[in-house]
């Protein structure tokens, strides 16, 4: 990272409460996704939180969903310095601030959020405490977690943001609502939500990504892009019904990153 922070775009999405069997599951029905991750594939991880305010609170000070392998390597990406990091290494990039957006910022990055659940509606003084951190940050009711419409709203939004951007360094941040329940009507006229209507809005999220991608692609300069989850859900495994709670199918989340390769992602795409 320390070679990428400044010469790279960073792309971040944040595909809220996306559950780790969902998404294998959904592997040969969400081709953007795969065009994206290619020649990769998901990395099995575990959330650092087990619901959204936790987790991206952990994921802005550089402790990003970690690999489920014990036997994995667990050197970060980017870290907020502190003393006795085990987890920092020469390939990480340490930013002497509070969260890395704030030592994104000071390296010469825009930084841009466009929010999709409440935590960054900037409605109340809790849910301002994410959207402060960025330099521009945006959220409207239709990028909400009732919208069937949401991922192409917020990621048509999202790309006119990044076509009207500075040539300087972006970090574009997308927390993306469709998964949360509520989520049937990705799948039918009435609720409740269940795994297949998840499954749906994941697909929805991949049939909307190409004009945020092409944006992105369109840039002066590489993009580098992180994508994952803060957390799954529940919908009636063992009793149990949404998250904040201790269970393998809420703590266990899909995780990738690459470089976003142009000719994938043309203007017409």
């Amino acid at each position: 990272m320390n070679a990428v922070v400044g010469t790279h775009d960073l792309l971040w999405l944040v595909l809220d409460s996306l559950r780790w069997d969902a998404t294998v599951g959904e592997w040969e029905r969400t081709p953007r996704l795969r065009r994206l991750l290619a020649p990769g594939s998901w990395e099995k991880r575990h959330t650092p939180g087990s619901f959204t305010w936790p987790a991206h609170h952990a994921f802005f000070a550089g402790f990003l969903p970690t690999p489920a392998d014990p036997a994995a390597p667990r050197e970060r990406l980017f870290a907020a310095e502190f003393a006795g990091s085990e987890t920092t290494g020469p390939r990480t990039r340490v930013f002497a601030a509070d969260n890395i957006v704030a030592g994104l910022r000071a390296a010469g990055y825009h930084a841009l959020c466009v929010g999709g659940v409440g935590f960054f509606n900037g409605l109340t003084p809790l849910s301002r405490v994410f959207p402060a951190m960025f330099d521009e940050h945006h959220w409207r009711p239709e990028f909400g977690v009732t919208e069937r419409e949401a991922p192409a709203r917020q990621f048509s939004f999202a790309a006119e943001r990044i076509q009207a951007a500075s040539p300087a360094p972006l970090l574009t941040f997308l927390n993306v609502a469709a998964m949360h329940q509520p989520n049937y009507f990705y799948l039918r006229d009435h609720g409740p939500d269940d795994l297949a209507s998840h499954a749906a809005a994941l697909r929805a999220v991949d049939a909307a990504l190409p004009v945020l991608l092409a944006a992105c692609a369109a840039r002066p300069r590489p993009t580098f892009f992180i994508v994952c989850s803060d957390h799954g859900t529940l919908y009636g495994e063992d009793g149990w019904t949404g998250h904040r709670v201790g269970h393998a199918a809420v703590w266990t989340v899909p995780y990738a990153h690459g470089w976003l390769r142009p000719a994938d992602w043309p203007s017409s795409s």
